[in-house]
């Protein structure tokens, strides 16, 4: 169970996430989660999940953006003061790590966070059995 997200690496400069966004909105493709961190002076790193993977692909693809497609985790946390625990001290407690957590702008009761982890397999089956919701394909939909 996990949902795709696509990772870009890309020079630190004015305009990137701009082409990166008209791209994709050009596909018919819509970002529904998004992460931008600065890796070093001359690299930025892009996180995305979307609204259709496929169309996604091939907008990426045809346009020549380098990307990687990683599984990651659509985790809904309970929403009150130390409610994100309920997720992240299972996951502790198992000795995942993890790597990049960002937020769903979809629409949904309760926050969605994007969770990409070391070990997805472990980590869908420890919060499982926490009774922690993990939402899949029909993340897309929302």
């Amino acid at each position: 169970m996990s949902v795709k997200q696509f990772r870009l690496e890309t020079a630190n400069v004015s305009g990137k996430l701009s082409n990166l966004s008209d791209t994709l909105g050009k596909h018919g493709v819509n970002i529904r989660a998004i992460s931008v961190g600065q890796e070093s002076a001359e690299v930025s790193s892009i996180c995305i999940v979307v609204d259709d993977p496929k169309k996604a692909k091939n907008a990426l693809t045809a346009e020549k953006f380098e990307y990687q497609e990683i599984g990651v985790l659509a985790v809904e946390m309970p929403d009150h003061p130390g409610g994100m625990n309920a997720v992240l001290k299972p996951l502790r407690d198992a000795k995942i790590n993890v790597i990049t957590m960002y937020p769903y702008i979809g629409r949904a009761s309760n926050p969605i966070m994007i969770l990409e982890v070391d070990n997805i397999t472990v980590a869908t089956n420890v919060l499982k059995r926490n009774w922690v919701k993990l939402w899949d394909k029909e993340i897309y939909r929302l």
